[in-house]
């Protein structure tokens, strides 16, 4: 049997998933796995018995990401799941941006008792004409699930796309459109672009990488968007772009005091992904990577470790072991199953950082005596036995 909590509401289609073996507990302390979405867990005692956090979106900047794999807690993300709803937003923000339908829509609301408004509408309306978006460059900063998605819809919208990501994935480049031009360095986004949108991670390398001097690269009147984190931007420095003219619009989907009611502004509250399409998707994936985890040991889009599974055990046992990414650390599993006369049937070791992941199937179960032995294994930081 085991035990979840929830940080956050999760969509019910997602917990639907569990079956009779998991029961929900409002006691965090007693969790095996957390369901979360926004709520910050940095200040957040984790119990030892907690094994999984499972995060029903794609960023994980609530979540002591070190803290967790420190004592051996696995961080799931499901990227990819909301990508569709957060896609739909950053093509209607472009093209809110490229025409100024706001604009039009306040003038409207401001002049809703004027009798005149029909002929009216006709003398003012040249103030928002705008551009459209066709023949125009996009610039996408990140291929991931959703720059994917973006750059595939522009291309169709008669575009041409330039894409920058040094780590794009396969399953990215299988699906990213061949039209899409894949540059190689960021500035050559910064010097062609007419509309450029940023999707990667917050890290210390992307931290405001949309600055000043990026900024003084761009074309005259170009216009931003930012959809992923707001610490991707230095919004002063677009604020100051604004005011001489080098930006057109920037389009934001985090609210603050730096750009909320500021020209050439569109900030919007939060709503990339807020579609209840990809709430109940992210909620499905969380609840599938965290059963998955937790019935066979396998990790599938974590964070905090790396990418292991073998699938469902067919042998008498299963044991996970997590364990610091150093030498000799299999040898020394290996040999204390060997010492004890238990064969190895499969075994996968797989490592992430200052942290590794090694999941043995064997022909019969250990005793409690070998698997303390396991943990008192310097370098060890938490063993399970799945099965």
């Amino acid at each position: 049997m085991f035990k979840y909590h929830c940080l956050n509401p999760i969509a019910k289609v997602g917990l639907d998933g569990f079956t009779e073996e998991y029961v929900k507990t409002e006691d965090i302390g007693e969790a095996d796995g957390i369901l979360v979405r926004s709520a910050s867990m940095h200040d957040m005692d984790l119990p030892d018995n907690l094994l999984a956090v499972a995060r029903a979106g794609a960023g994980v900047n609530n979540i002591p990401l070190d803290k967790c794999a420190s004592k051996g807690i696995v961080v799931f993300n499901t990227p990819g799941a909301n990508a569709n709803g957060v896609k739909e937003i950053v093509i209607a923000a472009m093209l809110l941006a490229s025409r100024d339908i706001v604009g039009g829509i306040n003038w409207v609301e401001a002049n809703k008792d004027n009798p005149n408004i029909a002929k009216d509408a006709e003398k003012v309306k040249k103030n928002f004409a705008g551009t459209e978006v066709q023949d125009k460059k996009l610039g996408i900063i990140g291929l991931g699930a959703i720059g994917v998605k973006v750059a595939n819809v522009a291309k169709h919208m008669g575009m041409e796309v330039y894409g920058y990501d040094p780590y794009v994935s396969v399953d990215a480049a299988w699906n990213l459109s061949r039209d899409v031009k894949h540059v190689i360095n960021v500035d050559e986004i910064y010097e062609n672009c007419d509309v450029i949108t940023i999707h990667v991670p917050l890290l210390d390398s992307t931290r405001e990488m949309i600055n000043e001097a990026a900024i003084a690269k761009m074309k005259e009147g170009v216009i931003l968007l930012n959809f992923a984190r707001d610490l991707l931007v230095d919004e002063e420095a677009v604020l100051a772009g604004i005011e001489q003219g080098k930006v057109r619009k920037y389009v934001t989907d985090f609210p603050n005091l730096t750009t909320a009611g500021k020209p050439g502004c569109i900030v919007i509250p939060h709503l990339g992904a807020s579609t209840e399409e990809s709430e109940d998707n992210c909620a499905v994936m969380a609840v599938k990577e965290l059963k998955n985890f937790l019935e066979n040991g396998n990790i599938n889009n974590s964070v905090n470790y790396p990418s292991c599974d073998m699938g469902i055990c067919d042998q008498a046992g299963r044991i996970a072991i997590f364990h610091l990414n150093v030498a000799n650390m299999i040898t020394k599993f290996t040999a204390l199953f060997g010492d004890n006369g238990i064969n190895i049937s499969d075994m996968t070791n797989k490592s992430k950082g200052d942290v590794a992941y090694t999941m043995m199937d064997v022909e019969t179960p250990p005793s409690e005596e070998i698997i303390n032995t396991l943990r008192s294994i310097p370098g060890v930081i938490r063993v399970r036995v799945v099965k």
